[in-house]
């Protein structure tokens, strides 16, 4: 029986991942920060394990937990949108605490096992912010380019052990709270010099045409888990979809 280990498993495209890969007979381990019981049904396939990725002990401890995985899924992140007048340093730290070295740190954590058994996957949840410029997503953009740029570049010194690493992109994604937690955690505080560029980024989110869901997302990462021959990238979403194949 195969086993995936997910992060960032509140809401959104961990939750959903993680209810898609129960539903197809795996064990699943299930990350978040503060632990919620409740928000899948209950299995003796699932555990639900705190994790909290830019903390060493936390990642250490689930990785004790966890034991043998055959996929991680690095999906945990924080969202920022701002100029870059309005982003204090230390929001762009935690940016890139959580989406990049968080990343690459639950990957350093999980590799030993996978080079030594010649088997695993890592995928990289990422973001189409990164197949083009937007305003106000710099620092955002920069953290998820940098995890594009990781995991293409582990994929070419993992290959040799039978170790795959993947990406999936997704587009803009309403139906999550994504949104709604970035601003929790990170503000809205946009410079008055910016206030017309804001509002015009806010009024394309009025209208956004076709974008990302949840089961999007959990169709290409379980591509990317179990199709050898996949792609490194794998655009999730009709809006993904289409801005990738425009690129």
């Amino acid at each position: 029986m195969n086993t995936i280990l997910i992060t960032g498993c509140s809401s959104g495209f961990g939750l959903e991942t993680a209810r898609y890969f129960l539903d197809r007979g795996w064990t699943v381990i299930a990350t978040m920060r503060t632990p919620d019981l409740n928000l899948l049904p209950p299995s003796d396939r699932l555990r639900i394990l705190p994790l909290d990725v830019t903390n060493a002990d936390s990642i250490a401890r689930v990785v004790d937990a966890a034991g043998p995985i055959d996929v991680l899924v690095n999906n945990a992140g924080v969202g920022l949108l701002n100029a870059v007048e309005g982003v204090s340093m230390d929001q762009a730290r935690d940016v890139f605490e959580t989406n990049t070295l968080g990343t690459i740190a639950m990957t350093k954590a999980f590799l030993p096992q996978f080079r030594e058994r010649r088997a695993g996957v890592v995928i990289n949840v990422t973001s189409t912010v990164t197949l083009r410029p937007l305003h106000l997503l710099s620092v955002y953009t920069a953290s998820k380019a940098a995890v594009n740029a990781f995991t293409e570049s582990m994929a070419l010194e993992l290959e040799p052990f039978g170790v795959r690493a993947r990406i999936v992109l997704p587009g803009l994604a309403p139906e999550t709270a994504f949104g709604a937690n970035a601003r929790a955690r990170m503000g809205m505080s946009i410079p008055e010099a910016y206030a017309e560029v804001g509002a015009q980024v806010f009024a394309g989110f009025e209208n956004p045409g076709p974008i990302t869901r949840p089961t999007d997302v959990a169709e290409a990462v379980w591509r990317a888990a179990t199709d050898p021959a996949s792609p490194m990238r794998l655009p999730a979403g009709a809006d993904a979809v289409a801005l990738a194949a425009a690129s």
